[in-house]
């Protein structure tokens, strides 16, 4: 019988996942902070908004090079080190940041940050769930969400707030507190790490991965421009980031475990069902913080405050189903707690798909509340269930594959959702603040993006099926502390009852 103790996690894991947090709310609120204030930044340093919007994606391209390579970061000087060195990367680049004297020396410090928010973001999950030793993933997730859902709640806030009161460089020492202090706890807390393991660096690897994911995630900003796909910049780089992609998980199966990334990871079967899901949410998910904000002003004609003040609910509802789903994916498994959390999403977003410029505000702030909850249910079994069943090596590399599914996912949503929202404007025949005589038509055009953002969660519920139906108990070494040695591999019996 299981008792109460089984159920808790551990207060050590507790502890690390705490001082993980610290660092990460840096990077989380840093995203989320920064995208409000993009015009702001155009008018104050006299720049274009295209050339802006390298702010945004310099830091996203920064994160395609970085994310890949904290496996091997990880392995060759320790996780501990790993995570002290990139939040001062990432707290120099946030000080240089609001030390820029013009839009391209802001770009090139907002790269320097992601590269280090890069090696963060994985690293994050990698050294909580190794902790975790395979028990009570679900619950430990919950608490290891936490930056993730605050971040859409306090982000838009704060930097509504300096935009209305200080200057925008105040948007970047918000970090430096949380760095400096998760620097600290992480110096005094997290367990020491061992002697660093010599492994050679997959340069091969490296060169085709890093550079294909930024050639992707490039090829996808540039979507929302006029063309849409039919752009070069947009079909050049997309046809050459997949091309690299592929070249480098043919070479990554013949390399097996001395991989930059481990693909053979992609044959059990929750690593995979979890990746591609973890796509689709994060096209619902990024694609959807695309039209909110923008309804909100466009439509409604609200201030950036005020759209970011009407958007808290979202988040104060993933704030409230992450321990509610944390412990049902411990329970009954992934499988149902995901495809009724991506049910209740779809089912929220309907009410803004039949929005009108006149829709009573509390009845789409309350959908807002329920998509938020529904939200917080997808996301802990989708980031738990990938690493079920896992050895501690193996960790580093499912961190990594359902990073980049997220950053991927994330960028086709918004770039999808752009183009159907550019349509559909055109299509209505109005524009960006088009008045009361086109609130209507715009509020049409929103309408239909917003269908299609329903229809990624429909999809996602479908797959939902791919995911392992129950939970099953962790091999008796798995519960070893982050300083014990690496659990032995789960038996071909316990694979079988992950992949039913």
């Amino acid at each position: 019988m299981t008792t109460t103790a089984d159920t808790r996690v551990d207060p050590a894991v507790l502890k690390t996942a705490a001082v993980l947090i610290v660092g990460a709310m840096a990077v989380i609120f840093d995203t989320t902070i920064v995208s409000v204030a993009l015009p702001t930044l155009a008018a104050d340093l006299n720049t274009s908004v295209s050339t802006i919007q390298w702010v945004s994606t310099g830091y996203l391209l920064a994160l395609g090079v970085s994310i890949p390579l904290a496996g091997w970061a990880q392995h060759r000087f320790g996780g501990k080190r790993l995570w002290m060195v990139a939040l001062l990367v990432f707290m120099i680049g946030s000080i240089a940041c609001s030390l820029a004297w013009d839009a391209p020396s802001l770009i090139v410090f907002r790269v320097l940050q992601g590269l280090g928010g890069g090696l963060m973001l994985p690293l994050l999950s990698t050294l909580v769930m190794q902790a975790a030793g395979g028990r009570n993933l679900g619950r430990t997730m919950a608490v290891v969400s936490l930056p993730a859902v605050l971040g859409p709640i306090l982000g838009p806030v704060i930097g509504g707030l300096i935009l209305n009161s200080l200057d925008w460089r105040w948007l970047f020492w918000v970090n430096v507190p949380f760095c400096v202090v998760g620097i600290l706890l992480a110096w005094r807390v997290l367990p020491r790490d061992g002697a660093p393991t010599p492994m050679r660096l997959d340069t091969v690897g490296l060169v085709l991965l890093s550079p294909g994911l930024v050639a992707v995630l490039f090829a996808l900003s540039n979507v929302s421009k006029p063309g849409a796909f039919a752009r070069v910049d947009v079909l050049l780089p997309l046809v050459a980031g997949v091309a690299f992609l592929v070249a480098f998980a043919v070479t990554a199966v013949r390399r097996g475990d001395r991989a930059l990334v481990d693909v053979r990871l992609l044959r059990h079967r929750p690593v995979a069902s979890s990746s591609a899901l973890l796509f689709l949410s994060g096209a619902a998910l990024y694609g959807a913080m695309l039209l909110l904000p923008l309804y909100w002003q466009e439509v409604r004609g609200l201030t950036p405050l005020g759209a970011g003040l009407l958007l808290v609910p979202q988040g104060i509802g993933t704030l409230f189903s992450r321990t509610i789903a944390g412990r049902l994916t411990d329970t009954i498994g992934a499988k149902w707690v995901t495809f009724v959390g991506f049910a209740i999403v779809g089912a929220a977003t309907v009410p803004f798909a039949l929005a009108t410029s006149t829709t009573n505000e509390w009845v789409l702030m309350v959908a807002l509340l329920v998509r938020g909850f529904g939200l917080g249910a997808v996301t802990i079994p989708l980031m738990t269930v990938a690493f079920v069943g896992l050895q501690r090596s193996e960790v580093p590399h499912a961190s990594i594959l359902t990073r980049i599914a997220t950053q991927i996912g994330g960028a086709a949503g918004v770039a999808v959702l752009a183009v159907i929202l550019e349509g559909a404007v055109a299509a209505a025949g109005v524009g960006a603040g088009a008045g009361a005589a086109g609130a209507d038509a715009l509020a049409s055009a929103f309408d239909q993006a917003f269908w299609w953002s329903v229809g990624f969660t429909v999809l996602a519920m479908a797959l939902s099926f791919a995911l392992p139906g129950r939970p099953v108990a962790p091999a008796g070494a798995a519960a070893s502390s982050p300083q014990a040695a690496a659990p032995p591999s789960p038996t071909d019996e316990t694979r079988s009852m992950l992949a039913e």
